[in-house]
């Protein structure tokens, strides 16, 4: 939760702006539906991150796979 602050705070919002938008997204949402559209977010960003390390990971090997001998031949 510290880092979320730590964003919000990097872009130039306050606490009282983190209130204000957390009002009105509970004014939209209602008290049962943030719960859900909180996990779908996190399952979100966590397929993100599973692909981002998928294609950094293939990009090493694949930079690992390439060695010096290979090129001059």
């Amino acid at each position: 939760m510290n880092t979320l602050l730590t964003t919000w705070l990097i872009f130039g919002m306050g606490t009282q702006e983190i209130i204000v938008v957390a009002l009105i997204l509970l004014l939209l949402f209602g008290g049962k539906k943030i719960p859900e559209l909180m996990r779908g977010l996190g399952r979100g960003v966590k397929e993100f991150n599973s692909a981002k390390n998928g294609i950094k990971d293939e990009f090493q090997k694949g930079m690992s796979d390439e060695s010096p001998e290979k090129k001059s031949e």
